[in-house]
């Protein structure tokens, strides 16, 4: 009997996850598991303001994550995914190939979002990515003192993201430009201690200003012009392309739209994970881009695709939030408690002892992908059918 083939697309914390732990239940002579990545290291997404900063990540190649898993992985771009023919088109340089498939794990996540604002692609720096905090990297080294640098959103991504320039770089003059208010989703206790720790590293806040424009030394606002050696673009994700261009049903933002066990709507071969796919939590809310809700996705497709190939019963993964991890440098954190569907509580913890409970959960994070099988029995199962028809195929 032929292989039944599973292609996993990506290889961030989902995809990665997905790939591991798909190895350690199905028996490696039963199923072909590909992984296509570009790059052939993980790479810690959650780290990427670190890395920006002149900071040095751990090196995680994938070939001794996946070492005698039977996992393959394929350093290619994806270009396109033809889900009627169950196919996938890489490139390998100047190589173009076109990869068959059995079951598919779309796990492209997102990249940054100019949000069609003048002048953010070509003037403005992104930390959505390796290249672009390396590129943001080498920019800063090259700030002189008194310098200005303007980080453009009040999320999670902007408060780390200034913080860490700010501690890092204290000669140089941080500003964050905020939509809102700053830390408006958070607690009392929560927005008192960010507000804290910007004021302690002397971060300038702008709230309620939206940047209209970005230019090569400033950026634009209603308020008028704010000086900018550098502007940090962090207002938000938008999704790798590919998925809206296929006949799979999508999300007006182009996400791939999922059941509870990271199934396809339309196309029951296709399962997607992360921030490519859009799921629900609880309260009937679409769960939000993070890897907090990555990782338990993750393990459902995995779990999911498992029982269905061996036929065994589909077990069920949480989809819920606990917490909002945010560093505020490396020696300052909040810790945000939330409710189930992801308000915050009254309850946070702060300062030092926050700061290293993010430490863990990072760590944690890249643990649990070299680590897949968390609750899982070791036993490799047999797959029942391992070439699906198309009418087993909607099963």
């Amino acid at each position: 009997m032929q292989q039944h083939r599973i292609i996993v697309l990506g290889a961030g914390y989902t995809g990665a996850i997905v790939a591991g732990r798909l190895a350690k239940q199905l028996h490696r002579e039963d199923v072909a598991i590909t992984l296509v990545n570009p790059e052939p290291d993980f790479v810690e997404r959650v780290r990427l303001h670190q890395l920006a900063v002149g900071q040095d990540l751990p090196h995680r190649p994938f070939s001794e994550m996946f070492a005698g898993t039977g996992v393959e992985l394929k350093l290619a771009r994806v270009t396109a995914v033809d889900a009627e023919r169950r196919t996938v088109a890489v490139t390998a340089g100047n190589t173009a190939e076109e990869l068959e498939y059995d079951t598919l794990v779309y796990a492209l996540g997102s990249g940054w979002n100019p949000q069609g604002v003048p002048g953010t692609a070509e003037h403005a720096h992104e930390i959505a990515g390796r290249p672009g905090a390396l590129r943001l990297r080498e920019r800063l080294a090259a700030l002189e003192a008194g310098e200005t640098v303007v980080v453009v959103g009040g999320g999670l991504t902007g408060l780390e993201a200034a913080t860490e320039i700010a501690e890092a770089r204290p000669d140089l003059a941080v500003t964050l430009a905020a939509r809102g208010e700053l830390g408006d989703w958070l607690s009392d206790k929560g927005r008192r201690h960010v507000r804290k720790v910007f004021a302690g590293l002397g971060i300038t806040v702008l709230e309620h200003a939206a940047v209209t424009a970005v230019e090569a030394d400033r950026v634009l606002t209603a308020d008028g012009p704010v000086p900018a050696a550098v502007t940090v673009w962090t207002t938000g994700f938008a999704v790798h392309p590919i998925a809206r261009a296929t006949t799979l049903e999508v999300t007006d933002d182009g996400r791939i739209v999922v059941d509870g066990t990271m199934r396809s709507v339309s196309h029951p071969d296709v399962y997607a994970v992360g921030d490519a796919a859009l799921a629900m939590g609880p309260g009937d809310k679409p769960l939000r881009m993070s890897c907090a809700t990555g990782t338990p996705m993750a393990w459902q497709a995995a779990d999911a695709i498992a029982a269905r190939l061996t036929g065994a019963k589909i077990p069920k993964t949480p989809l819920r939030y606990f917490n909002q991890c945010i560093s505020l440098g490396r020696r300052e954190g909040l810790i945000q408690y939330v409710t189930a569907d992801d308000r915050s509580v009254r309850a946070a913890l702060t300062g030092r002892l926050a700061a290293g409970y993010k430490e863990l959960i990072c760590k944690g994070a890249a643990w649990g992908v070299a680590h897949p099988k968390l609750g899982l029995r070791t036993r490799p199962r047999r797959v029942l059918n391992h070439r699906p028809t198309p009418i087993e195929a909607t099963a």
